[in-house]
């Protein structure tokens, strides 16, 4: 197999992206990118207008959480390395995404920030014992010398801690002055010099105040907000390698009359032949020409029930040949397949920007300029009033440290530890920074059916009705059989020994001879239980058969996953918050009507392929709808992605999980309602601390610019308005509980999805 080229750091002087440039269909180009540097959603706006000012690029998306840009241009008309360049002048370093390099890095990344935390912590707490024995020292009884002594303590303590901990501010704060801009680390960065160097100046001028304490102190809060937001977006980084489960490496191809070798699904062409032998995934789109088999397809599509392969039936790469052995003539392979398709909408859905980004963006255009306006404005200020410039360096580095984003920082990340906590106390594990805010906006909830309404595994259902000696030799049978519903049978019987001399028929099933008489388990056809079969599926449609023979006498055993035990209870309690709800589903007509009936859910739809699940989500949110969407399969993950939010049960693929904001545990649908109920207090608490955060600096800016606050008093109000916010953060730990409202209506209005095309 032809590897795919690696690019190295060193590369980059000359770099040749030629390899790394991905061909659209509708003639453009596109290429995608890692990016070192970018930390806020100012980085983020930066980056697109830097590179939509390139000629013939018609679009630059940069991706925070994947730490990428994905770029387009009219195919031929741009140079790839002039992309990197343009990156480099804007002050970011670039090199073609791979999302195993990324996600080391990252790893590297938090393990970095999590040792300036704690240099920066430790420091803080020595420096800070040392400025209180000065504070008390100068009420009593403290000598210069002994005030000198502890001054330069703490600045052998602070200098060190500072020039180590303050690593990722001063950094980021460099690039974007080489290339001619302001991000948020250059006040900070200013603020944390400027009060070293001052402490430093009073040092050695014997002063009384020094500011060492209020230098450490900031950048211990402000690593402690980075750190936060840093491990929220790598968690939410949807790994590549989450498709290598159902991606087949090689495929067996005819190469000959008869003859067949073992070759890389990349040198596989449409036309070809490969044989796909049963237990294989398989590796393209195609036809079957020869043979008889089932296949799985349960987690491309959603359909539960095995679907069965014979001449002419449609196969999708990724789906699994259970018995028999089948010969594909092959339609598309890697792109153009189903696999690729699910995995195109789910890059397009994550690049879509939110409401809170947008939001951000703006506000983290305007801070640093401010910020520094302000600053500048008040030194100027001062020495026009009179004051002498050290005087007025003294104010306007207060003012610098007074309008540290450390409390409005701290705001919305300090909500969503709490919060959670809280969630993980109730079986909800977030992944996505933000999904609390989207979560809190929800007024529309669509479930899949399949494996979140149901329970993953499927369950024998009428076990009770067959006779406890005929369950327990179709148990031991069904051993023998790798058929998930020969395995809902063993389980059911508790089998723990499989019949001897078993042998497996392709597509129908398994038998064995014991003392002279032939049983069998596996279709109904092939049992003569055909009648008895079509009873059962009147009585439950969304049940799967399977059939037992035993000599002449023979029995049918009714299969299906079971709802989640509190699945009823709390879909009503979800209408009753005022919440639509709906069931979104691949699954079969009857099986998603039979669900939707039992569980009172208003509108249904089935049969739903991967686009038609995006284009319903979409035309929900276009109608001004906010959707969480609910699922597990791997046909789910673009709609999960497309939603305002999304939730997957742990069970889910793991695709499924990357594309969700978050995951929940256990056999109990009761999670979702948790998510809701503790994210609507938290975002209430986040405005509130917004709030508190507009409040304090409408108050402490002031008072800085008016000469009332030392760097000192400057640090400790920053670091009071940090844990006020943090201490209101707290009261997220419980859920709160919301007003019911209106339930939907009693109807049932099942949909039957219209096919598309892939």
């Amino acid at each position: 197999m032809t590897e795919t080229p690696v690019l190295t750091k060193t590369d980059l002087t000359n770099p040749d992206l030629s390899h790394f440039v991905e061909k659209l269909d509708d003639g453009r180009a596109r290429l995608n990118l890692a990016v070192e540097g970018m930390t806020c959603a100012a980085c983020m706006f930066e980056i697109e207008g830097g590179l939509g000012t390139l000629p013939n690029v018609t679009q630059a998306r940069a991706n925070l959480t994947a730490g990428r840009v994905a770029v387009e241009w009219r195919d031929d008309a741009v140079d790839p390395a002039a992309v990197v360049g343009r990156l480099a002048a804007l002050g970011y370093k670039a090199y073609p995404f791979d999302a195993r390099r990324m996600e080391s890095e990252e790893q590297q990344e938090a393990k970095f920030l999590l040792r300036c935390l704690g240099v920066a912590a430790f420091a803080a707490m020595n420096v800070m014992l040392l400025s209180v024995s000065v504070w008390s020292g100068n009420v009593t009884d403290i000598t210069p010398e002994q005030r000198d002594f502890f001054h330069w303590l703490s600045a052998l303590i602070a200098l060190p801690a500072v020039a180590y901990a303050g690593q990722p501010f001063f950094r980021s704060a460099m690039r974007a002055v080489l290339a001619g801009r302001l991000n948020m680390d250059v006040p900070i960065t200013l603020g944390v010099l400027l009060a070293l160097a001052l402490s430093v100046f009073e040092t050695l001028n014997h002063a009384e105040h020094a500011y060492f304490d209020s230098a450490v102190m900031l950048l211990a809060f402000l690593l402690a907000g980075r750190w936060l937001d840093q491990n929220m977006r790598r968690r939410t980084r949807a790994v590549a390698a989450n498709l290598a489960a159902l991606k087949a490496e090689t495929a067996v191809k005819f190469v000959g009359d008869g003859e067949i070798s073992e070759v890389p699904v990349a040198a596989i062409r449409p036309g070809d032949l490969v044989l796909v032998r049963p237990g294989e995934r398989i590796a393209v789109d195609g036809e079957v020409e020869e043979g008889r088999s089932e296949i799985d397809q349960s987690l491309v599509t959603g359909e539960t029930a095995h679907v069965t392969a014979e001449r002419g039936t449609l196969v999708y790469a990724g789906t699994l040949n259970v018995v028999g052995t089948l010969r594909v003539r092959v339609g598309a392979v890697e792109r153009g397949t189903l696999l690729d398709e699910v995995t195109r909408l789910l890059d397009r859905a994550v690049e879509a920007r939110s409401h809170y980004v947008r939001l951000a963006e703006r506000a983290a255009r305007l801070y640093a300029p401010v910020v520094h306006l302000t600053a500048l404005l008040t030194l100027g200020g001062w020495v026009m009033a009179g004051a002498g410039w050290h005087q007025s360096v003294v104010i306007a580095i207060a003012v610098l440290i007074i309008t540290c984003p450390c409390a409005l920082g701290l705001a919305i990340p300090a909500v969503q530890v709490v919060a959670s906590g809280a969630l993980f106390r109730g079986g909800v594990l977030l992944a996505s920074g933000d999904a609390i805010e989207r979560l809190a906006a929800v007024d529309t909830v669509i479930f899949d059916k399949t494996g979140t309404l149901t329970l993953p595994e499927p369950e024998l259902v009428n076990g009770d009705a067959v006779d406890p000696a005929v369950l327990a030799l179709a148990g031991r049978l069904a051993l023998t059989s790798r058929h998930p519903l020969a395995a809902a049978v063993a389980r059911a019987a508790g089998a723990t020994t499989p019949l001897a001399g078993a042998s497996e028929e392709p597509g129908q099933g398994v038998l064995a001879v014991v003392d002279g008489e032939e049983l069998r388990l596996g279709r109904p056809s092939w049992c003569g239980a055909e009648a008895a079969a079509a009873r059962l599926a009147v009585a439950d449609p969304e049940a799967s058969v399977i059939a037992f023979r035993h000599g002449s006498a023979t029995a049918v055993f009714a299969v299906r996953q079971r709802l989640r035990a509190d699945a009823t209870a709390v879909i009503a309690g979800l209408r009753a918050r005022g919440l639509s709800v709906e069931i979104l589903s691949g699954d079969r007509e009857a099986a998603v009507s039979h669900v939707a009936r039992q569980l009172g859910v208003a509108t249904a739809r089935a049969g739903a392929t991967p686009a038609d699940k995006i284009a319903h989500v979409e035309a929900l949110r276009a109608a001004g709808r906010t959707v969480l969407m609910v699922g597990d399969g791997i046909n789910d993950a673009p709609a999960l992605a497309a939603a305002d939010v999304s939730l997957s049960p742990v069970s889910a693929a793991h695709l499924t999980q990357s594309a969700s904001d978050a995951v929940f545990l256990g056999d109990r649908l009761q999670p979702v309602a948790t998510a809701l109920d503790v994210t609507r207090r938290a975002r209430r608490i986040m405005t509130e601390n917004l709030w508190l955060a507009v409040v304090y600096n409408a108050i402490a800016v002031p008072v800085a610019i008016a000469g009332y606050a030392t760097p000192l008093v400057a640090a400790v109000a920053m670091s009071g308005s940090s844990m006020l916010v943090i201490l209101n953060a707290l009261r997220a730990r419980a859920p709160g509980r919301d007003p019911p409202g209106a339930g939907g209506p009693d109807g049932i209005d099942i949909v039957r999805a219209a096919p598309r095309p892939i």
